[in-house]
């Protein structure tokens, strides 16, 4: 009996990742089949087999060049959690700073990171540090807006009873106010891993001299599309890294029922 119910809630457990699994392989066939069946020219969308192919040219340093984005998308990442966390939580801690400096932030928010690109290049020139700080503006903002409200979010009750303690503020906080807004910190993460990959790229895009975005412009020059699509692939596998170890953080410490969209 308890064979069968541990069986049960394993395959439970593994369903969602098989349908995944699933979907991916028919949207490759799905792919396949509108290239071979179709007859599409291989200069307009390459096939899955050509694509796989051009990672085995070694003149476009796709090592090299994966890193260079991985370092950029996920170094901007890291400095927008911090940065967001530590943001909310002073607002939390001084409600005039609040009143001050967020409207502050969404003025900001608002500006067109496309159009701050010029700007950062003639500032800080080339290189993974100004496209970094692009993937960090556009990751800070969903990070910092639901860390506020789940600070928020915590009984008062509570908060006052550890005061009545004399728990410091750090003591308040991590042990808490952090845990009681884990959910709302990895929902805004979520969303901050698929804008720091968008904004990492549009830095290469803007102005860089390596990166997967940069390859993408060099080849575009020669209509070699299948580099185009594996450069597109690897950016994506990058951003699904990201967005994976953020769901396996957000299953480590956060509560099943505890969680919110």
């Amino acid at each position: 009996m308890s064979d069968s119910s541990g069986t049960e809630r394993l395959d439970a457990r593994l369903r969602p990742y098989a349908l995944g699994v699933l979907a991916h392989l028919l949207l490759v066939l799905g792919w396949y089949l509108l290239v071979t069946v179709g007859k599409v020219p291989r200069f307009v969308m390459p096939s899955p087999g050509d694509t796989l192919h051009a990672l085995t040219v070694a003149d476009y340093g796709w090592w090299d060049n994966t890193l260079v984005t991985a370092t950029e998308i996920f170094g901007g990442y890291g400095l927008a959690l911090v940065v967001g966390v530590l943001t909310a939580l002073l607002f939390t801690w001084s409600k005039t700073l609040e009143a001050l400096m967020l409207p502050l932030f969404v003025t900001l928010n608002m500006i067109p990171k496309v159009a701050l690109g010029p700007l950062i290049i003639v500032w800080l020139k080339y290189g993974v540090f100004p496209n970094a700080l692009m993937a960090f503006s556009i990751a800070l903002f969903p990070i910092l807006l639901t860390t506020a409200r789940g600070l928020r979010e915590i009984e008062p009750d509570l908060l006052d009873l550890v005061r009545s303690l004399r728990g410091s503020r750090w003591q308040l906080f991590f042990k808490i106010q952090l845990p009681g807004a884990l959910p709302y910190i990895f929902s805004g993460m979520k969303v901050a891993a698929v804008l720091a990959v968008a904004g990492a790229i549009v830095g290469e895009f803007l102005g860089s001299d390596s990166g997967l975005g940069y390859l993408m412009l060099q080849v575009q020059v020669t209509l070699d599309t299948p580099a185009m699509f594996m450069a597109v692939a690897l950016i994506t596998l990058l951003g699904m890294l990201l967005y994976g170890a953020v769901l396996l953080m957000e299953r480590l410490l956060v509560a099943k029922d505890a969680r919110v969209s």
